[in-house]
């Protein structure tokens, strides 16, 4: 008869995942520091729920005393093709690889609910699961339970899947064994670290969020600070380039899970399509999609960046349009989108019809401002980081 950690193996590689591990759930008491440093530099930015229950991600046995077992899964999301191609089609947005289809935590979290109603029927306890809703630290976990290592760009990383894998916990009250974690396999290279855009990483394993367009771009809930949006590119959701450059992407096959294959709508929309998007339409179009959860208008804020450094004048209208749009996050972008686009004079006139009318004190900001950077990236100088 196979033990209770073969048979929840084979029970989670039944459900479609492509990686399992197991660990003490008191394994990671070590990542509680790493945590609070990154808290004590203000690292996370906007991110307070990090710092809210920052002890019980460091413990699990904080979020849930009974503990004594985390089962670690993987999924893979691997594309079939290079995500920073995308990059270069500069009247189109990119997603994140990751966000191209369905939402991950619907996909995930059914699986994880159905292997620990079995496990519970088979060897009893109890159970609690997780997919990245939860104070739980999944990436330091699934080190310890063998399944990858956290590379220098802070995501996971597996000999087998690269830096494409979904993570999801089961916390049990069973004893399932002693952890056998796994080594670091970065060694000297620096690929993630040097392709960033906005020079997120201060040192190799350490990332300043408020620097990171996934955060910019997801997280945050404001204006992007003026200095990053020149070197966000097209990229409206996300941004691959540390992971897609990562070596051990070579070993990856493509995802097999249907769910996670590019939807052709979202694998490169045209910028001005997703600019026109009212809040009904947004929703019709996402609604099965990680994206949905940031709102209409902290997306076409996004958009009208990726319009601003397009270098395309035909997307001037799709611009222009959003100097009226109720959300004063979309005309403070659409502001600055036009100011990159626009010859001068045509700019001024327009900024004579609108900002007199304007209310808002941070879309009159983006009127008044023409900052160091835009001024030269209109004379062709890459803006200094």
């Amino acid at each position: 008869m196979p033990s209770a950690r073969d048979a929840i193996r084979d029970l989670a590689l039944a459900q479609g995942f492509d990686a399992v591990g197991f660990a003490p759930a008191d394994a990671i008491a070590h990542a509680g520091q790493g945590l609070r440093e990154y808290l004590a530099a203000g690292h996370h930015g906007d991110m307070g729920w990090l710092a809210a229950r920052a002890d019980e991600r460091a413990h699990p046995q904080a979020l849930w005393s009974q503990a004594k077992s985390a089962i670690v899964v993987g999924l893979s999301y691997a594309p079939a093709d290079d995500p920073l191609t995308a990059l270069e089609r500069r009247d189109r947005g990119t997603i994140s690889v990751y966000a191209q289809n369905a939402d991950y935590h619907d996909v995930i979290k059914k699986r994880l609910k159905a292997i620990a109603r079995a496990a519970v029927e088979r060897f009893g306890g109890d159970v609690k699961v997780f997919v990245d809703t939860a104070p739980v630290m999944e990436k330091p976990l699934a080190n310890a339970a063998g399944i990858g290592w956290q590379g220098k760009h802070t995501n996971l990383v597996s000999r087998a899947h690269g830096s494409w894998l979904f993570l999801g916990v089961i916390l049990t009250t069973l004893d399932l064994g002693d952890a056998a974690p796994e080594e670091d396999h970065c060694g000297s290279c620096s690929r993630c670290l040097v392709i960033c855009p906005t020079n997120a990483f201060p040192a190799p394993y350490k990332l300043d969020a408020r620097r990171c367009i996934s955060y910019l771009t997801i997280e945050h809930k404001g204006p992007i600070p003026h200095d990053l949006r020149a070197l966000m590119g097209n990229r409206i959701y996300g941004c691959d380039d540390c992971l897609a450059v990562c070596p051990w992407n070579k070993f990856a096959a493509t995802a097999r899970e249907v769910a996670f294959f590019p939807r052709v709508e979202l694998k490169a929309p045209l910028l001005a399509h997703l600019a026109a998007l009212d809040d009904a339409a947004f929703r019709e179009v996402f609604k099965a999609s990680p994206i949905k959860r940031i709102g209409r208008d902290r997306f076409v804020r996004n958009v009208l960046i990726a319009i601003g450094n397009s270098d395309d004048t035909n997307l001037s209208p799709a611009a222009q349009a959003r100097l009226a749009d109720a959300s004063p996050l979309v005309r403070g972008a659409a502001v600055w989108a036009l100011n990159r686009l626009m010859p001068t004079e045509v700019w001024s006139n327009l900024r004579t019809a609108h900002a007199r009318n304007e209310r808002d004190e941070t879309v009159l900001e983006e009127w008044n401002a023409l900052t160091a950077a835009d001024v030269m990236v209109r004379e062709g100088e890459p803006p200094t980081i």
